[in-house]
């Protein structure tokens, strides 16, 4: 009888570090900019990307020093991974902590980073500009829906 994967028989605090690490499908959605809207509280996500964004990658270019050279960096841990209003509905941190499981295009179920793309989650090609190409002020322009929605393609079950 196959065993089932860790992330339907741990919970985020149970998991190893490479574990917790294997997790990460690659998007790139945390690594845009979002603003808070004082008065509300509601968040809103834009298409300009954190400065050590790596376009080809799709992945932080300083992971290990990022907390070090970006001030604002969120470190995400297991109780973040529930309490952090802004994590994109797809993100497998919030998906596991929400008591759900991984969708078809995550890695860890298709076994290829590349379904993150054919499922339209990932942000390459997708990205405006880095942070420090741009002015804080100029910030709102460019408030996207997709960072913090579904995919259409996302939500189709994969065919056979």
């Amino acid at each position: 009888m196959p065993q089932e994967p860790f992330w339907r028989t741990k919970s985020l605090t149970e998991m190893t570090v490479e574990e917790w690490e294997s997790l990460c499908d690659g998007c790139g959605r945390c690594c845009l900019m979002k603003l808070e809207d004082e008065d509300t509280g509601r968040h809103y996500a834009t298409d300009v990307a954190c400065t050590l964004f790596d376009a080809g990658s799709c992945r932080c270019s300083d992971y290990e020093n990022r907390s070090e050279k970006v001030s604002d960096c969120v470190r995400l841990t297991p109780a973040g991974a529930k309490d952090i209003p802004w994590l994109p509905p797809t993100c497998a941190y919030r998906m596991v902590a929400e008591g759900k499981d991984l969708a078809w295009w995550h890695p860890l179920v298709s076994g290829s980073p590349e379904t993150v793309e054919t499922a339209g989650v990932s942000i390459k090609g997708r990205v405006f500009a880095l942070e420090h190409e741009m002015a804080v002020e100029d910030l709102p322009d460019r408030i996207r829906r997709w960072p913090l929605a579904w995919p259409a393609k996302a939500r189709r079950k994969k065919s056979p």
